[in-house]
């Protein structure tokens, strides 16, 4: 079954390799909104220590943690001199976060924004597979056809040199005819070869557009229409390009992700309020255990960090008047991709009813030479020249009919509202 050009964009858009880096970078951020939404809960930690001392104090300390302090140990010697005492610590503790300045909210809207402009980047990526499967598809199908006209060529050639082959034998023609036209034939040859080179290389970059690794033969189906839409006014365009386009989305949310950015550093202006909260465990050889517990609330203001909250300020608002002028550059860059694509198709669609009127004069112009050549009123040359101009209208047709098309797409892609119902 021959492969429809929908068909040659459904199969880019299932397995290609720069789509699916894109869905990973979603999980990822998906994953990255779970995380900056984990300080929102209690932080509930387990830990285990063992450690070994003869330290009056914290000898002293460890056995009064483990509850077998007796009246022994407060003998002046033993409290100067302890042995050497184990411990195993076992700790449960939890802290939570009541209060960061906005930190913490500011953080979970960066990651939700981040979220979205993961899937802009998708929706782009999708639009330049799209683009770039319908141009090698294009591609393939002009191939195909070059190399049929130079197959045509190739034929009529040849027939041309058996009929004059019967008439040098019937001494109608000079021998300089006949070998002319075996030149031609030759030359024919050669192209005919490098058609089907180009072919296998636009077949190539197809499999390429697709995500096809073992490069399997590909049968397309001809897209050219010989009626075309009329296209909408540029302005239309321009409106389209400038309100649509996922670049400027992404943007967008490049701008909002900075602001937050601005916000998380103002936070260093804010005091930060924790609950915090522990249960200890204390044994020398688990046998009796110490348990004791500790709750508490913690309130931080930084007075001073060496500039620290202001550097971050600065550095952010930056940031920020970074992707503002970049939005300016992608506003200029947008609108002059979707001029010069839109202009390349009002170019490529005038150029059809050229190409196609010079086609139809080129048959009709061979025709005539073909008849008067065998009636022995024309030279072999007038013949191999009239013979060269229509196999040049053809494939100028043809170039034509495939430059439209891939104006249409580059028009779509430059203005962000290309998909897979746009190719068909």
């Amino acid at each position: 079954m021959p492969l429809t050009l929908e068909e040659a964009v459904q199969k880019a858009l299932s397995r290609h390799p720069q789509i699916k880096a894109v869905m990973y970078q979603i999980e990822g951020e998906d994953a990255g909104l779970k995380g900056a939404r984990a300080p929102l809960y209690p932080q509930l930690h387990l830990a285990e220590k063992f450690n070994r001392t003869n330290n009056p104090m914290w000898a002293f300390g460890t056995r009064l943690n483990q509850e077998r302090i007796t009246r022994e140990d407060f003998d002046p010697d033993r409290l100067n001199d302890p042995d050497a005492i184990n411990n195993f610590n076992t700790s449960f503790s939890v802290s939570w976060q009541l209060f960061t300045g906005g930190r913490t909210r500011a953080g979970i809207e960066q990651a939700e924004q981040r979220q979205q402009l993961a899937l802009v980047l998708l929706q782009k990526t999708r639009q330049e597979v799209i683009a770039h499967t319908a141009k090698a598809y294009m591609g393939l199908v002009l191939a195909r056809e070059n190399l049929d006209v130079m197959g045509q060529a190739l034929d009529t050639a040849r027939s041309h040199v058996a009929f004059i082959e019967s008439r040098y034998r019937g001494g109608f023609v000079v021998k300089s005819d006949l070998l002319r036209a075996r030149v031609r034939v030759a030359e024919l040859e050669q192209k005919h070869l490098n058609a089907q080179s180009q072919v296998a290389v636009a077949q190539a970059a197809l499999n390429a557009a697709m995500g096809n690794a073992d490069n399997p033969s590909i049968r397309t189906t001809p897209p050219f229409k010989r009626s075309f839409e009329k296209d909408a006014p540029l302005e239309v365009w321009l409106e389209k390009a400038l309100s649509s386009h996922p670049d400027l989305g992404r943007l967008d949310l490049m701008r909002k992700i900075a602001e937050k950015e601005i916000q998380k550093a103002k936070a260093g202006h804010w005091p930060s309020l924790h609950l915090v909260g522990s249960y200890d465990l204390n044994t020398e050889d688990f046998g009796d255990m110490g348990d004791s517990y500790a709750v508490g609330a913690m309130a931080r203001l930084e007075l001073f960090g060496g500039g620290r909250t202001k550097a971050g300020i600065l550095a952010a608002t930056a940031a920020l008047k970074r992707v503002e002028a970049l939005k300016k550059a992608m506003r200029l860059k947008i609108a002059l991709q979707t001029r010069q694509a839109y202009y390349d198709a009002q170019s490529a669609r005038k150029r059809i009813e050229v190409a196609q009127s010079a086609l139809e004069q080129a048959e009709e112009g061979l025709r005539i030479v073909e008849n008067r050549y065998r009636n022995g009123m024309l030279t072999l040359v007038s013949l191999l020249d009239a013979e060269t101009a229509r196999r040049e209208a053809q494939l100028l047709h043809f170039k034509a009919l495939h430059d439209y098309k891939v104006a249409q797409i580059d028009l779509a892609l430059a203005v962000g509202i290309i998909d897979s119902e746009w190719v068909k």
